[in-house]
């Protein structure tokens, strides 16, 4: 005589909602708004931002160099020659200008 045993039904519901909530909560880990592909997704754009902060930087000291170049305190001539030259189209009664 063999006996078979079957699982009651509420030990079959109770392990298909432990299925179901583990799913769900992996799904969360992975997919949700603060799960892991949201993490590498924030990360990117952390480093695309610090690489625009940083050329925003360099362009702001390169900028403030030259500014105190074209200064009261420090008159760098070559630099107001060349950008008289160039904002305003002056030349020198000796240069020919070919166009």
């Amino acid at each position: 005589m063999t006996v078979t045993r079957t699982l009651p039904i509420g030990a079959l519901i109770y392990f298909f909602a432990a299925l179901l909530l583990s799913l769900y909560f992996a799904f969360a880990a992975v997919q949700g708004p603060s799960g892991i592909l949201r993490r590498v997704q924030l990360e990117a754009e952390t480093a695309e931002l610090v690489a625009e902060r940083d050329n925003l930087q360099a362009e702001v000291e390169r900028m403030r160099n030259l500014t105190r170049r074209l200064s009261d305190q420090y008159l760098d001539l070559e630099l107001l020659d060349e950008r008289a030259r160039d904002v305003l189209g002056l030349v020198r009664a000796d240069e020919l200008i070919v166009r």
